[in-house]
């Protein structure tokens, strides 16, 4: 019997049955009316059929446009209007209520012949994704089958993955490194043990029972396992490396796990617009850099005032081209900002030595980054402006060891509202990773006559150092 492709649970599926489920997806989908060029709405917990639904997309000509399971209503209404899907898959209640959705837990017929055999245009959208912009709510992040190959290309010779590897998938695949993972790995043949959610002793189980070779944390998850009192009791000798992707490193854990199991840590360094930037080398990884460019990728450090190129050393705006470049955003508005002359500007700020190494030092943007997602302050804001008792708001973030950047909202109060009123408020309309941990009451928010907030005033009076 063929080898498992993809593992979910007790279940097995071999390369054939997924091919069979992908083109019983495709026919259920053509049925519906899904034809080249649409755009069609996933909305999935992890799942094998998620996996299958996205290739049956992208097997009609369509494109998949990836909505988080823990989006509320806002959130989803405003991804479908802003990529006009106007069909839907998943297992999500609330997509069922805003559009016709193909409903994954109803069974689909397997079937051995594909319904469209032909290749996409590689310039045709191929995934959206969402990336919060500062403006408010999420911009789709559009990406060509062309960009996309080039992304699958970069992480798998990055990771150097093989069909020999097998890849556990925890993280969800509506972010574009789950998506990235997954694809990578269906590309080269590795195998996929895909979770449900993350479940620490489950996770570390899995590594010895199914001999994974290639794991991926972000900061929560890297802490759970360096705190895990009887770490030294599972056998994590199949894996190769731990990747570290989503926010910096913490020297501290990272340096407890690898005393505690040998195991070593590769820094990543990416984005939704341009998946993979860069990668520490396999065979000599270090914790302060996020690694070297990879082929393929060019980039160059501006001064933050003049845009001009700085030197070797000097710290700037990193700036990229690459064949794994975004097409755009949606709403189109969004691109004016976010090139310079071809160049995409990331806004984080950084340099990179003599060698190569790049280092990321601040942000110029002021995006909260917590939990391995990208939050903006003004979609925030923009409900906690709904509640009456608040005259004025701002959203800003401080440091946090273990999600990277906590939530902390400032409001100005025209009336009586308890915190947990307001959080409360918050958590009805957007994801709970986007909710305030912390709600400080002020007089006033502090403003420049053109109206735009201080945050730096902000963090500076809760104790944060103020940005450079």
């Amino acid at each position: 019997m063929a080898e498992a492709a993809l593992v979910f649970d007790d279940r097995e599926y071999t390369r054939s049955q997924i091919d069979a489920l992908v083109n019983g997806y495709a026919r259920s989908l053509s049925a519906h009316g899904v034809e080249a060029g649409a755009r069609v709405a996933l909305m999935s917990s992890n799942r094998p059929e998620f996996v299958a639904a996205t290739y049956a997309i992208w097997q009609l000509g369509a494109a998949v446009v990836l909505i988080s399971p823990a989006w509320k209503a806002t959130e989803v209404r405003h991804a479908l209007a802003v990529s006009e899907a106007t069909i839907g898959v998943g297992d999500s209640p609330v997509l069922a209520s805003l559009a016709p959705m193909l409903d994954l837990d109803e069974p689909v017929t397997p079937s051995p012949e594909p319904v469209r055999s032909s290749e996409p245009d590689p310039e045709a959208d191929a995934v959206l994704v969402f990336s919060s912009g500062t403006t408010g709510m999420p911009k789709a992040v559009r990406h060509s089958h062309r960009s996309l190959r080039a992304a699958i290309v970069h992480w798998r010779d990055a990771l150097q993955m093989t069909s020999a590897d097998r890849i556990q998938v925890v993280t969800p695949p509506s972010h574009i490194l789950g998506l990235l993972n997954i694809v990578t790995a269906m590309d080269v043949g590795a195998r996929i043990r895909l979770e449900r959610r993350f479940d620490l002793d489950l996770l570390l189980r899995r590594i010895a029972e199914d001999r994974i070779t290639i794991e991926m944390a972000v900061a929560p998850i890297a802490l759970a396992i360096a705190s895990h009192p009887a770490l030294e009791t599972f056998d994590l000798s199949s894996l190769r490396y731990i990747m570290w992707g989503a926010t910096p490193v913490t020297h501290s854990v990272a340096d407890t796990v690898t005393r505690r199991t040998g195991v070593e840590w590769v820094p990543a360094y990416g984005a939704s617009e341009i998946p993979v930037i860069a990668c520490n080398p396999l065979d000599g990884p270090r914790l302060d850099s996020v690694g070297k460019t990879v082929p393929g990728v060019e980039l160059r450090i501006v001064d933050l005032d003049t845009g001009s190129p700085v030197p070797l050393g000097a710290p700037g705006e990193i700036q990229l081209r690459a064949p794994s470049l975004m097409t755009g955003y949606l709403p189109p508005d969004a691109n004016h900002e976010a090139f310079d002359d071809g160049w995409y500007r990331t806004g984080d700020v950084g340099y990179v030595d003599d060698d190569g190494w790049i280092f990321l030092t601040d942000r110029s943007k002021e995006m909260i980054k917590t939990r391995g997602f990208q939050v903006a302050p003004a979609e925030v804001e923009s409900v906690l402006h709904t509640h009456p008792a608040v005259a004025d708001c701002a959203v800003f973030g401080v440091p946090d060891s273990v999600i990277g950047e906590r939530i902390v909202a400032a409001v100005a109060l025209s009336g009586p509202a308890a915190d947990d009123e307001l959080i409360e408020a918050v958590a009805e309309r957007l994801a709970t990773y986007k909710c305030p941990s912390e709600i400080v009451v002020v007089d006033d928010i502090p403003r420049l006559p053109s109206g735009k907030v201080l945050r730096r005033v902000l963090k500076e009076n809760h104790g944060c150092p103020a940005d450079k």
